[in-house]
């Protein structure tokens, strides 16, 4: 037999496979489609395929056969189709990095700088950041940030009067591993370590400190080089503080004098309108929602000063009670009480910067007999 002959018998053979498995594939189709119909399920089933026989002994591309599936439902007549769960996103861990912004454009004075001359006024800064691979507990110093799965809420903590950013890690990390990027100023001269010793007269100078930080923040996120690059979304920002700190956060959010209208929601713990020098009025138009939060057995920032802030503010607002916490409990230790200002803030961010209207949640988390009330 001649090569060609051998050739053209081989082609044949082969074809004569193809039909005989498509056949074959057909009955078993069949099959199943009888059986399905037995349960009120009917299958509509295409198979796409060449039915041209290959003209090249040498093209070896593989057919395709693509088979689509379409489910229908006896009773309702309605036509779905299947999909694949994908599956849960990993829970989110806490990194932090510790950044210092410099702002030189104001000045700390002797008695209160460590040199005894002029100095620039320094902010070291505690920024704790979404990240995945790591340790659900505690923090992972440096950490690969979680940027694929952000970018995410920036929310700026404003500590208290001689307290540092780690005095309130648990709470903060809370906040990190539910989406949102997280940073504290230390504060220069009213933290523990400032120099002749904490200087709360300065708490005048804070609302600008923070008004840098941020700045600084969105120009590391906008930076191509930076580690935080492409990690914070800068229109969902929250200002935050405790006690001192709380009044900081309060002038940032609502004075007039200094407020950043960037700002779309606060959360003020144990904190109480601030009159600052320059002057200013509370809660202009298009102030942001408002989450105060008071403990009853509050010897330091008296429950009334909390009480006038949250009367005063316009809607949307949540005034939280924690009856017989003091001033600390609530936000530095883990606990009952800090665990319902945990949810509670949870909710308010996620409703207020994230868009999930989680109110009623809020309201749910929010009521705890003995431990918390809301109301709003």
């Amino acid at each position: 037999m001649s090569l060609r002959a051998q050739q053209s018998q081989n082609i044949s053979r082969n074809v004569r496979r193809r039909r005989r498995r498509r056949r074959l594939l057909g009955r078993a189709l069949l099959v199943s489609l009888i059986a399905l119909a037995g349960s009120g399920i009917f299958l509509l089933v295409r198979i796409a395929s060449s039915s041209t026989t290959r003209s090249h002994l040498h093209d070896r591309s593989p057919s395709t056969e693509t088979i689509r599936i379409t489910t229908t439902s006896k009773s309702r007549g309605t036509k779905t189709r299947g999909t694949i769960t994908p599956p849960a996103p990993r829970p989110l861990g806490a990194g932090l990095r510790v950044m210092t912004f410099v702002d030189t454009s104001r000045l700390i004075y002797p008695p209160h700088t460590a040199n005894g001359k002029p100095s620039p006024r320094v902010l070291q800064t505690y920024i704790w950041y979404p990240a995945t691979g790591i340790s659900l507990t505690g923090n992972t110093v440096n950490a690969a940030p979680a940027t694929r799965r952000g970018p995410f809420p920036l929310v700026i903590f404003c500590p208290g009067f001689d307290l540092y950013p780690t005095s309130y890690a648990s709470l903060l990390r809370t906040w990190v591993r539910a989406g949102y990027v997280v940073a504290s100023p230390v504060f220069p001269l009213t933290n523990p370590a400032a120099p002749g010793g904490p200087f709360e007269e300065d708490i005048v100078n804070q609302p600008a400190d923070v008004e840098f930080v941020i700045s600084q923040l969105l120009a590391q996120n906008a930076s191509p080089s930076s580690p935080l690059h492409a990690l914070i979304n800068p229109a969902s920002i929250a200002v935050t503080g405790h006690s001192d700190g709380g009044d900081t956060a309060m002038v940032t959010a609502y004075d007039t004098c200094c407020r950043n209208p960037g700002i779309k929601a606060a959360v003020i713990m144990a904190g109480e309108e601030l009159n600052m020098p320059a002057g200013g009025s509370y809660y202009p138009a298009g102030s942001p929602p408002l989450l105060a939060i008071q403990g009853t057995a509050d010897t330091i920032n008296p429950p009334a000063d909390t009480y006038q802030l949250f009367d005063q503010a316009p809607q949307p607002k949540y005034l939280l009670i924690l009856p017989g916490a003091n001033h600390l409990i609530a936000f530095t230790q883990p606990g009952p009480y800090e665990a319902a200002v945990e949810k509670v803030s949870i909710d308010f961010l996620n409703t207020y910067l994230k868009g999930t209207n989680e109110v009623a949640k809020m309201a749910i988390n929010g009521n705890v007999p003995g431990i918390a009330t809301l109301t709003g």
